[in-house]
């Protein structure tokens, strides 16, 4: 499903060269629900903006359900990241304006996709997060958890191949975090891939595998004993 190898991301300015992704390695196959922790300003949001086709990179490979995008121009790659991939934020990036039908609905007119076809989808998302209710309320008249499940459902809608999740639950008190989180492990029961950037521990323990990040690299925690599993999640680790 996402492929990146020999990856790199740097930032230049007249004077410095900055690298968010050195060498970055990773393999995601469809189905799998993947953790991604490490210590703030590791690279995790740069590998997840790059993932979704967000940001550009500086070199090496990516390749997202068997297309590599390097070569992909803007139109391509918006075409791509529409029909493609689902994003879940921590701020969940709802409009204020619109009310929670019309949030969802935003991303599907990008499509051209007919009203009724809309409607359907629109729907049954909100049915799946338990928020059909709610469609006609705006997001100041929600939770935050609420609030994160249309983001959920604004994801879901699209039907997308990929599901990008930065940070969750960060806005979220404990119990609401773990609705949330029982949410994203049906909805990867039900065949999604998914890939989660968090710094919470509990979290990444129940994602099917977990990639940690330190300094722009994937690291295997197991062959290096600088480093804990709790300590990557939590940012406390050093090289």
């Amino acid at each position: 499903m996402l492929k990146m190898t020999h990856l790199s991301k740097v930032y230049r300015t007249e004077v410095v060269e900055t690298y968010a992704l050195r060498d970055f390695n990773i393999d995601v196959r469809e189905g799998e629900f993947v953790a991604v922790t490490g210590p703030s300003g590791s690279g995790k949001t740069t590998f997840l903006t790059i993932a979704g086709l967000l940001e550009t990179f500086s070199g090496g490979e990516y390749h997202l359900d068997g297309i590599e995008v390097s070569n992909l121009n803007d139109n391509a790659r918006s075409k791509i990241r529409n029909e493609k991939i689902g994003f879940i934020f921590q701020a969940f990036n709802l409009i204020p304006d619109l009310n929670v039908f019309d949030n969802i609905e935003v991303p599907l007119r990008y499509r051209g996709m007919k009203a009724a076809e809309r409607k359907q989808r629109i729907m049954e998302s909100l049915e799946r997060v338990g928020l059909a209710s709610r469609a006609r309320h705006y997001p100041a008249e929600l939770s935050g958890g609420q609030q994160q499940r249309v983001a959920i459902a604004r994801a879901l809608a699209g039907s997308p191949r990929l599901l990008l999740a930065d940070e969750p639950t960060g806005n979220l008190d404990t119990q609401m975090a773990r609705g949330v989180m029982e949410l994203l492990e049906d909805i990867h029961r039900e065949g999604a891939t998914i890939v989660m950037v968090t710094h919470d521990p509990e979290l990444a323990a129940r994602a099917q595998r977990n990639v940690h990040i330190i300094d722009g690299q994937v690291v295997d925690l197991s062959e290096d004993p600088r480093f804990h599993p709790a300590q990557v999640a939590t940012g406390e680790a050093r090289g």
